[in-house]
């Protein structure tokens, strides 16, 4: 009988691992299945070449070597994917050694994405059948088999990569522009297969990457906006411009120039002069805002600002992206970890060096690692006076050796540091509300499980309520020592997630929810509270918003003097339009929600769309990326403000 080649396993195997991946994260057949195939089959090729190369044990376990190696690639992503949402790049890789402190998460993830794991090892229990049954051929292949397969391997990638440069290639996230021009590793995994997205990732990572896509956007300068009731201050972007050698660096003088600002409203100033207590809550949703058993969070909420369409999209490095965009209101980098790259830069607009600038006091607190993403040089270049974590003092002051710690018990000990200063700013980035969601591996479900065990929802979903009561018992405490210090009304509390609660299954959270979610748009649907005991009524927000928009919404109620063309949010309460952004490029504004995925628009009722409109928003959000992305690399607040 003849035997397989082993050519045609690879070529099913790579094929097959491709749609497997593409149903599983895209929930899925993949439309462009044809793209994918021709950029498999010369990975397939190469595969094939290497393991023919030597005698035919050896290239037994060459194999065998080659299969496992794919193997856990796909299985990695997918357990990755159950986390982040996003594409694992060879950045997080070679910087994630810290992620062994969450080894029970990642057994979760795995338990939890057992059967896709499951289907991405089948080729190994095939291979192993095909090999004992001695179907497939090992044999060693002679040069001219060698020299053939080179050349069918050229020729195919030569084809896929004219397919990329000739068909379809307009619009702004055409395949030519994923594969030249631009970093979009969803969507590139998408289009052309995971393999794809992780070459060109790894090529970009070792040999450098700079984006070349050209966009023009039609915002248009508002002249001596000042004086108009903008938020704006007096940079002379004309003499930038007319001075500036560096092209790249105009581009950036020109965009901003003719950004539209912000205006001042009805409530900027309103808590001027008033302390900040900023709080970014691990996984902290509008699930766990309850009159039942977390009512300071409902009478925050109840008594505050009511911002009920806002959303904290995901970004691929999770809690340090999120903390990024709350922080700064930039969009993180793709393909690298945003926090970290930012070290050093000049940030006039994070919250200590704004509010240092006029006279108080600042400090930020984090109740785990201190350096984990490299928070502690992170929080430094955000221009806090003082850091206290895990590593660098908290310890001495509180039992830090659960997991999670609490948060209750973090702001109880350090409250004293600053709650008698005249001005001052305090920032928490807590831990409690972190997964894994279960009463034994959960030091804080632990904690509070009497209060939940009775209730009518599963393990998971009772657990998640349980860590969050301990963010409450945090906010209980900071609202009673700031009335017992007679503050309270001089006091502002922010409270926003860094991320949705992604240690439940959908499923879990529509336990919770009050309205049915979807995993496109609405699981990402988060609280934004922002409460002072000087507020005499709530105020109800129904503008569409998101985790981008909350520094410029705080910095206006507070009445600082920013320039809102250098911040890529906006003031929520301000009249500008809505654009909320998620890391695969979809988007939703007030007139309606586009999938970057599916490529389908679907529009609010009764509201009319122009022709055009989803690739004018692509356009919009594109620059805002690129800005972003420029700010970051070129420390472009130093080159124009100091």
């Amino acid at each position: 009988m003849k035997k397989l080649s082993l050519l045609f396993y690879y070529i099913l195997f790579i094929i097959y691992e491709e749609l497997v991946f593409s149903c599983l994260i895209y929930k899925a057949f993949p439309t462009s299945l044809w793209l994918i195939i021709l950029f498999s089959l010369p990975i397939a090729i190469a595969l094939n070449i290497v393991s023919s190369l030597f005698k035919e044990k050896a290239n037994k376990i060459i194999t065998y070597i080659l299969t496992a190696f794919i193997v856990i690639l796909f299985g990695a992503q997918i357990v990755y994917y159950s986390m982040y949402e996003s594409i694992l790049s060879f950045y997080s890789i070679m910087n994630g050694g810290q992620v062994t402190e969450f080894i029970d998460v990642i057994f979760d993830m795995i338990l939890r994405n057992w059967y896709g794991i499951l289907l991405f090892i089948i080729p190994i229990v095939v291979l192993i059948i095909l090999h004992k049954k001695k179907i497939i051929d090992f044999e060693k292949q002679n040069l001219k088999e060698t020299l053939m397969k080179i050349g069918a391997l050229i020729i195919i990638q030569v084809i896929a990569v004219l397919c990329v440069n000739f068909i379809s290639t307009k619009d702004i996230y055409s395949n030519k522009n994923l594969y030249y021009k631009t970093h979009v590793p969803k969507l590139t995994a998408k289009r052309m297969g995971f393999l794809t997205a992780m070459r060109l990732d790894l090529q970009r990572f070792i040999f450098g990457f700079e984006e070349t896509l050209v966009i023009e956007t039609s915002s248009e300068n508002i002249e001596d906006s000042k004086d108009k009731g903008y938020n704006v201050t007096n940079i002379d972007f004309e003499n930038l411009i007319e001075n500036e050698q560096d092209e790249e660096i105009k581009e950036m003088h020109e965009y901003f120039n003719t950004q539209e600002p912000t205006n001042k409203n009805e409530y900027t100033g309103m808590f001027e002069g008033k302390n900040l207590i900023v709080l970014v809550a691990e996984s902290f949703s509008s699930l766990a805002i309850r009159e039942d058993l977390t009512p300071n969070l409902y009478k925050l909420y109840k008594e505050g600002f009511q911002f009920d369409n806002f959303y904290t999209p995901v970004f691929p490095v999770s809690t340090a992206d999120g903390e990024y965009i709350t922080d700064t209101s930039l969009i993180p980098k793709e393909g690298v970890w945003s926090f970290k790259e930012i070290v050093g830069n000049y940030m006039p607009y994070s919250y200590a060096n704004v509010f240092e600038n006029i006279g108080y006091s600042s400090n930020a607190y984090h109740n785990h690692t201190a350096t984990y993403y490299n928070r502690d040089k992170y929080i430094e270049t955000m221009g806090y006076n003082s850091y206290l974590a895990v590593g660098t003092g908290l310890e001495d002051r509180m039992n830090t050796s659960r997991w999670p710690n609490s948060d209750y018990e973090m702001i109880n000990v350090t409250m004293d540091d600053y709650i008698n200063n005249d001005k001052f700013l305090a920032y928490y980035m807590t831990v409690s509300g972190h997964l894994n969601y279960t009463k034994t591996g959960n030091a804080m479900v632990y904690r509070n499980w009497e209060q939940v065990e009775n209730l009518p929802y599963s393990h998971k979903a009772k657990s998640y309520l349980a860590a969050n009561i301990e963010l409450d018992k945090a906010v209980g405490e900071l609202i009673n020592r700031l009335s017992e210090a007679g503050k309270l009304e001089d006091t502002v509390i922010v409270i926003s997630g860094d991320h949705y609660p992604y240690g439940l299954t959908l499923e879990e959270i529509n336990e919770l929810s009050t309205y049915q979610r979807d995993d496109t748009f609405e699981k990402y649907r988060m609280p934004f509270l922002i409460w002072s005991g000087s507020m005499k009524e709530p105020i109800k927000v129904e503008k569409v918003g998101s985790s981008l928009d909350i520094l410029p919404t705080v910095l206006n109620l507070f009445g600082i003097e920013y320039d809102s063309r250098l911040l890529i949010g906006r003031d929520i309460l301000s009249n500008a339009s809505p654009l909320v952004i998620f890391s695969d490029r979809s988007f939703i504004t007030d007139k309606g929600r586009y999938n970057a995925i599916t490529e389908e628009f679907i529009p609010n009722e009764n509201t009319e769309i122009e022709e055009g409109y989803v690739q004018k928003i692509n356009n919009i959000i594109y620059k805002k990326y690129q800005m972003s992305r420029l700010i970051l690399e070129n420390d472009y607040y130093r080159k124009i403000m100091k």
